[in-house]
């Protein structure tokens, strides 16, 4: 098995070149870059400052020299062939350089580590929370299949499901916090939380946290219930449990004992998976409630062209979505004894 999971950590190596090289191949030829903004800003501030006159019309053409792009191009590294600034910029983050932002000017990892709390914060809630819940609620509707309580929890959580987690993010500041005025309109803390006591900034914390937070779980909390509640009643269906049954086996020992652990494999098949998701988040979430998380400055950095910012969320995201996988595979094999990589 040692030898199984060094070959996939070496495995990580190619796939993340080859990531990397794609998009950093289609920052390159993806309009509306640096350069192209530069030139926007100058041919507006020329305009401007003809304010209307006969000569606006002139102001509409190229408003920097052919010298001065070609400057620009050395100075962003455009000057050069795709693999070799591709190269360039791989040694550099090897070295733990990410560059500088190309419209903030800040260093790339500046700004990813300045929201990599936040993102975590609600990401680390976000699995506990749902994997807490939906394992025992998964749980107890498959026990009671077709009952009452079945059947009104799969009705509440399809619903939950079908609206998108941003749209009942704005339902719910609609509603609990412009109507009823029960939770702020957005943000992670108060006005005055530099002056509060400790106990009162958790709670502070904590009544900022519950209306993105719920609007971070609906989806995946749908899937992961229903996904638990149908493994486990195949296993509950399965040959070796109604043998243990028949030998006198009573059903609630059948259930933690033999079809539990076999129904939690899909389970822990996803959970490295989830490790990229925990740090990015979902910019239209953070949009909503004014969260300056991981999520939208992704979304942020590729409205903007932001290529430095963009290759160094992709760094980070795609080593996580690398390594998880490689997780969900030692997950799998401490739930499911009868797995041995090879």
């Amino acid at each position: 098995m040692t030898a199984y999971f060094i070959r996939r950590l070496l495995l990580v190596i190619p796939t993340f070149i080859g990531i990397t090289v794609m998009v950093f191949t289609i920052t390159r030829f993806v309009p509306g870059g640096p350069i192209e903004r530069i030139i926007a800003e100058t041919r507006a501030m020329s305009m401007g400052q003809e304010g209307g006159s006969s000569r606006a019309g002139a102001g509409q053409g190229q408003p920097l020299s052919q010298e001065q792009i070609k400057q620009l191009e050395a100075y962003y590294g455009f000057d050069k062939p795709i693999l070799e600034s591709y190269g360039i910029w791989l040694f550099k983050v090897l070295q733990g350089d990410l560059g500088r932002s190309t419209r903030y000017h800040d260093p790339v990892w500046q700004m990813i580590s300045e929201r990599i709390p936040i993102s975590l914060y609600f990401g680390i809630l976000t699995l506990i929370l749902t994997y807490g819940v939906c394992i025992p609620l998964g749980l107890a509707k498959a026990v009671r299949h077709n009952s009452g309580f079945d059947n009104i929890s799969s009705a509440v959580i399809f619903t939950g499901y079908a609206i998108p987690g941003w749209v009942a993010g704005v339902l719910m500041l609609v509603l609990f916090a412009s109507h009823y005025d029960v939770f702020p309109l957005g943000g992670l803390f108060s006005d005055f939380f530099g002056e509060m006591t400790l106990f009162e900034k958790v709670l502070d914390v904590a009544w900022h946290t519950i209306l993105p937070l719920t609007a971070y779980m609906l989806g995946s909390f749908t899937v992961m219930t229903l996904l638990m509640k149908n493994t486990l009643m195949d296993n509950l269906a399965a040959d070796y449990v109604r043998t243990a049954m028949a030998k006198g086996l009573p059903f609630r020992k059948a259930i933690f004992r033999h079809a539990l652990r076999n129904s939690l494999i899909p389970m822990a098949t996803s959970f490295g998976n989830n490790i990229s998701i925990i740090l990015m988040g979902s910019f239209l979430i953070e949009k909503v409630f004014n969260i300056d998380g991981m999520g939208l400055l992704g979304y942020e950095a590729i409205v903007d062209r932001d290529y430095p910012v963009v290759m160094g969320i992709l760094v980070i995201s795609s080593m996580l979505f690398l390594i998880g996988n490689i997780l969900s595979d030692a997950c799998v094999a401490i739930v499911d004894p009868r797995v041995r990589f090879k």
